[in-house]
């Protein structure tokens, strides 16, 4: 395989049951899910090791298990088991040969042209392609964010613990709002609009007096794989206390500390929240041991946690 380009696009992706170039895989514009959303996806980072020279794909069963799960609460059958789902995907970085950290976005969706929104009697289908793909936030700095006036959907709507696409609208709709204001990133408000809920497309954890909070399922975020990493390492690893329970909009301004974590943002520091500064605004020193030990753990440098990395080869 030839050596590919820094940053280059992709040139394959898996497309009706096999491998082809990505220029030739295409969907009808009349396709059910572009008209009302009726799709799942998942995000999955890869990361490239420059001292090994390998790629190590991260937590990638748990993402295709909860794109699974994700695919019942839609009523998608995409004929794939997880460890398909797998293999396909080390198929496809392979052929790519990335020497930077890459992403994978598999997708299943409603393929039908007929017109309505339904989950019945439509063709469905499935879908893999990956990108090159650095940082979604900025790591080295704390970011400003604000609350956004949009609140998070509700799991008797459009239930968040699923990733669909149609659902990041939502998302959509605060981070333009916190641009459009001159910030960051936005935190989100449960559908109650009661407690903190987690970002626009991350989830959230804030530090007070030595522990780490971060709210809890039932308040409408997405159960979230970074999330569930970071509460490990920071109980096993770092020996610190995490609380998952309500978190109150107030609770933010006078926080000692707090960050995102996502598969995009990764752990990404906070340094404001409405114009409140988060600490002393800079970098917290439980948010840098976090991050520190969890881009040990991505990169497969914590050997009781190789079975999170699965290698390219």
């Amino acid at each position: 395989m030839e050596n590919p380009t820094k940053s280059q696009n992709p040139k394959f992706a898996f497309f009706n049951d096999k491998i082809i170039p990505i220029s030739e895989a295409k969907v009808d514009i009349r396709t059910n899910a572009l008209q009302y959303g009726t799709a799942v996806f998942e995000g999955i980072r890869c990361y490239w090791v420059q001292s090994e020279e390998r790629n190590y794909v991260f937590r990638m069963r748990s993402h295709y298990e909860r794109l699974l799960d994700s695919c019942r609460i839609m009523m998608i059958n995409i004929r794939y088991s997880c460890e398909e789902l797998c293999n396909i995907t080390i198929e496809l970085l392979k052929k790519e040969n990335y020497r930077e950290d890459s992403y994978i976005r598999p997708f299943a969706y409603n393929s039908g042209l007929d017109i309505g929104p339904k989950l019945i009697k439509n063709n469905q289908d499935f879908f893999i392609y990956t990108i090159p793909l650095g940082e979604y936030l900025n790591l080295s700095k704390p970011i400003k964010v604000c609350v956004s006036s949009w609140t998070r959907i509700p799991d008797n709507c459009i239930p968040p613990r699923a990733k669909i696409s149609g659902s990041y609208v939502n998302a959509a709709l605060q981070k333009t709002e916190a641009l459009l204001n001159g910030y960051d990133e936005a935190i989100t408000l449960s559908s109650d609009g009661q407690h903190v809920s987690e970002g626009s497309a991350m989830n959230l954890f804030m530090v007070k007096n030595g522990k780490i909070i971060t709210p809890p399922v039932y308040n409408d975020i997405l159960e979230g794989i970074t999330m569930n990493t970071v509460i490990e390492l920071a109980k096993n690893e770092l020996d610190l206390e995490v609380q998952q329970r309500p978190v109150d909009r107030t609770e933010l301004y006078t926080a000692d500390e707090l960050f995102f974590c996502g598969t995009g943002a990764q752990v990404s520091p906070i340094g404001s929240v409405d114009g409140r500064i988060t600490g002393n605004g800079k970098m917290g020193e439980i948010t840098k041991k976090i991050q520190n030990i969890y881009f040990k753990a991505v990169k497969n440098e914590l050997k009781q946690y190789s079975h999170w990395c699965t290698e390219v080869k």
